[in-house]
């Protein structure tokens, strides 16, 4: 196994392993350079569904995602494309995933299966840097404080007609969470899912998420992944916030993905 660091901040590529085939020690050694780089990549990983699941259930416990259906046969595996006729970019803004739920995922896993010719990218980024860069006086601000992450906004009228009356979670999270593995603070706030901060006016928490937002497009905090067929990314969740680039219309791209079961932040 030979692990490549791609990046300043975040990331590194792992080659010269299968995961349809892994040792136990292969996948310890996944796992601590994971946590310790926040995201892994492979390359030429040509996996069945019965295989992606396997080294799915190595790493964690896969669950099923929010209002998606997976794919036959596969509750926990959905699809994630984008057709050629589609102007919007689900995934274009920075964010964790679903942490409007109660316990937000510990990681998601994206396994290419149609990339365009070219542009399509996905960018990474650093909560712990993003938290650690801030000033002393903003950190002591923000610890103890929490803050609402909410589904409404991005999934209501998504996915059909009978959206009417259905009720999406939400959650109170910790602004500041401390992973529960490497004992790390990181910033725990995305523009996707974050509405407001508890016990703030809304002027007040509007101007602080903002601010908070901006800090973590930070280009220092990020790296960048160019997909091929067969690449995976598999990221952890509880400090690293990711954005799907959509610069290849009217091209598709086409993958599946993955999420495994997390916690509720502290």
């Amino acid at each position: 196994m030979e692990i490549r660091r791609i990046a300043g901040a975040l990331g590194a590529e792992i080659h010269g392993v299968s995961l349809g085939k892994l040792s136990q020690s292969e996948t310890d050694e996944i796992r601590r350079v994971w946590l310790e780089n926040l995201v892994v990549f492979f390359r030429d990983q040509e996996l069945t569904p019965e295989q992606y699941m396997a080294f799915a259930k190595r790493v964690g416990q896969p669950i099923p995602y929010p209002f998606v259906r997976g794919i036959e046969g596969f509750p926990e595996i959905i699809e994630v494309k984008k057709l050629e006729h589609e102007k919007v970019n689900f995934g274009g803004v920075w964010h964790s995933d679903t942490t409007y739920l109660e316990q937000p995922p510990m990681a998601s896993m994206l396994l290419a299966r149609e990339v365009p010719p070219a542009g399509g990218d996905t960018l990474f980024a650093n909560m712990y840097l993003a938290y650690d860069r801030l000033s002393e006086r903003i950190r002591a601000l923000l610890d103890g404080m929490t803050a609402i992450h909410d589904g409404e906004m991005l999934y209501r009228g998504r996915y059909g007609s009978d959206d009417a009356g259905k009720v999406y979670p939400r959650a109170e999270h910790p602004v500041v969470r401390t992973h529960p593995v490497t004992g790390r603070k990181c910033l725990y706030v995305n523009r996707f899912f974050t509405t407001r901060i508890v016990g703030l006016s809304k002027i007040e928490s509007d101007g602080l998420l903002q601010m908070l937002f901006r800090h973590v497009e930070t280009p220092e905090f990020q790296v960048r992944f160019r997909w091929q067929p067969g690449s995976i990314a598999f990221w952890d969740n509880r400090c690293a916030q990711h954005r799907a680039l959509w610069d290849y219309y009217p091209n598709r791209r086409y993958g599946h993905r993955v999420t495994v079961a997390g916690d509720k932040p502290f």
